[in-house]
């Protein structure tokens, strides 16, 4: 048997219960023959196979004789259906099928946070679960979505689309055509994804629906969700006690952020985030830039009340570098600290930290430009009350950041 014919036995590809139906629609039809052709001809046929009771009692062998033959051809008739739409499917049909099969069957995961890290970490869970939800902070107020925000008056939809982006077929046009920006006239610096989300926000009148469309066209693995509808902006104040108002201001700024908010600061949460949650079996914060993109999803009251009440294990993903102007010279214990004191105290059960070094020529690079590798400083971290997990989840020779795969890996390790 080749190995095409071997997969349609794989579980969960749903082959195997059509030829059951076949199987027991023939032995069920050949009973009935059998009952009826004895009952008519031989008495003695039907009392050697243990039938003898019905021996002239004619109505009740025609109605098990009948109910067998109608019982077998319903049973070969499905049967037949569905062996039938397996044989017109190719071999890599069935791996496909076998493959969303194997997905549904993986953990519910809850990635919360924003930007690239986020993407990073459901770039390499796809792969490993489809039960995934992506819940994005909308505080972005900069580059094109700050464009889009301010001239249309849409929630910024940038690392929505680096989410979906992430979760869609890798072989899909669209998936491309999403991440593709205009380098020149009017449209320069916007992406085509942005644009997509923000016309159909506008057309449908609701951004949700919007996003929840733009899942369907790019085939997304999983859910993504905005943390909330609210169209919210974050302040900061930074050493020196100077206050900022929005995310690209306090991204740029010389001086590092001490305390972030949002206003209004009763934004509510979207209720699909809050189930996802509760439903979750693990949530995983970040990695993601520290003050930006993980603590403003936080900061919305019901997102926090409901990471304390899950039963999920919460996972912090600390970063592999410092961010120069935000986090310099932060360890991990740091950033664990800068969560607690922005309403994460008691939320984090396990912090996940990189094991792997920086190339020399990585770190040289990353020193010009003011970053350094996030130390462990596993004793500060355990004194937070949070566990501590070393894991080798960076890479790269050009830049050094999380791998997808490894840290999808290291995570799913975790699910309890």
């Amino acid at each position: 048997m080749d190995r095409y014919r071997l997969q349609l036995f794989y579980p969960g590809i749903g082959f195997k219960r059509w030829v059951l139906a076949l199987v027991l629609g023939v032995l069920l039809f050949g009973f009935g023959v059998f009952v009826a052709v004895a009952a008519i001809v031989s008495y003695d046929v039907l009392g050697a196979v243990g039938l003898g009771f019905l021996r002239g009692r004619y109505f009740v062998t025609g109605v098990l004789a009948g109910g067998s033959l109608m019982a077998g051809l319903a049973g070969i008739y499905l049967g037949l259906l569905g062996v039938a739409r397996f044989a017109r499917t190719s071999a890599p049909g069935v791996e496909q099928m076998r493959s969303v099969a194997r997905l549904a069957r993986g953990p519910r995961v809850v990635a919360v946070g924003g930007g690239t890290g986020l993407a990073a970490l459901l770039g390499g869970l796809k792969h490993r679960t489809s039960n995934l939800t992506a819940i994005v902070t909308v505080a972005d107020d900069g580059g094109s979505s700050g464009l889009l925000r301010r001239s249309m008056g849409v929630l910024p939809p940038g690392d929505i689309r680096s989410c979906l982006v992430a979760l869609a077929d890798d072989e899909s046009l669209m998936r491309q055509l999403f991440q593709y920006r205009f380098r020149e006239g009017g449209l320069e610096g916007h992406s085509f994804g942005n644009l997509f989300v923000a016309a159909l926000a506008e057309v449908t009148g609701d951004f949700e629906r919007a996003v929840q469309e733009s899942t369907s066209v790019l085939k997304v693995r999983g859910r993504v969700l905005p943390a909330t509808l609210q169209n919210v902006e974050l302040h900061a104040e930074v050493e020196g006690g100077e206050q900022v108002t929005g995310e690209s201001s306090i991204t740029a700024h010389a001086r590092r952020p001490l305390h972030v908010w949002l206003e209004p600061r009763d934004a509510p949460a979207l209720p699909q985030a809050l189930a996802a949650v509760e439903q979750a079996d693990i949530v995983v914060l970040g990695p993601g830039s520290l003050f930006t993109s993980v603590i403003p999803n936080l900061l919305i009251p019901q997102v926090a009340d409901a990471l304390r009440k899950t039963s999920a294990r919460v996972i912090y993903v600390c970063n592999v570098m410092t961010q120069p102007g935000e986090t310099d010279d932060f360890g991990a214990a740091d950033h664990v600290a800068a969560l607690h004191r922005h309403g994460a105290g008691g939320l984090i059960d396990v912090v996940l930290v990189n094991d792997t070094p920086a190339p020399s020529s990585v770190s040289a690079l990353y020193e010009r430009k003011g970053a350094t590798p996030v130390a462990a400083d596993d004793e500060r971290l355990r004194a937070l009350g949070v566990q501590v997990v070393h894991a080798e989840v960076a890479g790269g020779s050009d830049v050094f950041r999380h791998d997808p795969a490894r840290l999808a890996d290291a995570v799913l390790r975790l699910v309890p």
